[in-house]
């Protein structure tokens, strides 16, 4: 699926940075669309997967010259429900067609207050991993130093040797 890549080359991009380049398709009075990068009719299909790719697309009427991009991304969204692959819930078009683009924007801010609440927590999180880390590190060293300890008492100083000793009082007899 290419995205882009001449226009891409044309303006001195490295490849892979195609999808910073926008991608014009002309509407025809027909409702047919052609993309003016690779000269060939598309199909709405093909738009979607391109738009899901993360390229971005203007669509121009070629009658009038107005940008008609939301009106056929839309397009898209509806042919995708009619396929049983939209993933827009009832709930969210519903709010959508009432108040419009407020929706999609505090769905944004909805969002992005998740997004900080999660990233808040796992950086909470690390906090005490950091200080468990560091109390089995010392307890370790704790350990090693104990077993050091008890392998110097195994291994030890030489035992000295015993010498018996008579006991005191009886005198040690001659010729015996």
């Amino acid at each position: 699926m290419p995205h882009c890549g001449k226009a891409a080359a044309a303006l001195g991009q490295p490849p892979g940075k195609e999808h910073a380049v926008i991608r014009v398709i002309k509407r025809y009075g027909s409702r047919k669309l052609y993309d003016t990068e690779e000269s060939r009719y598309v199909s709405l299909e093909e738009i979607g997967d391109w738009v899901r790719a993360g390229q971005q697309m203007q669509v121009i009427d070629n009658q009038s010259g107005e940008d008609v991009t939301a009106q056929t991304l839309m397009q898209v969204m509806l042919e995708e429900g009619k396929r049983g692959q939209s993933h827009l819930s009832s709930d969210l078009l519903h709010g959508l067609l009432r108040r419009g683009s407020d929706v999609v924007s505090s769905g944004v801010q909805s969002l992005q207050g998740g997004v900080d609440r999660i990233v808040q927590a796992s950086v909470d999180r690390f906090t005490p991993l950091r200080q468990v880390r560091e109390e089995a590190e010392a307890l370790r060293q704790r350990l090693d130093a104990l077993e050091a300890l008890v392998r110097g008492l195994d291994e030890g100083p030489e035992p000295e040797p015993v010498v018996k000793r008579r006991k005191p009082g009886r005198p040690k007899r001659k010729g015996a």
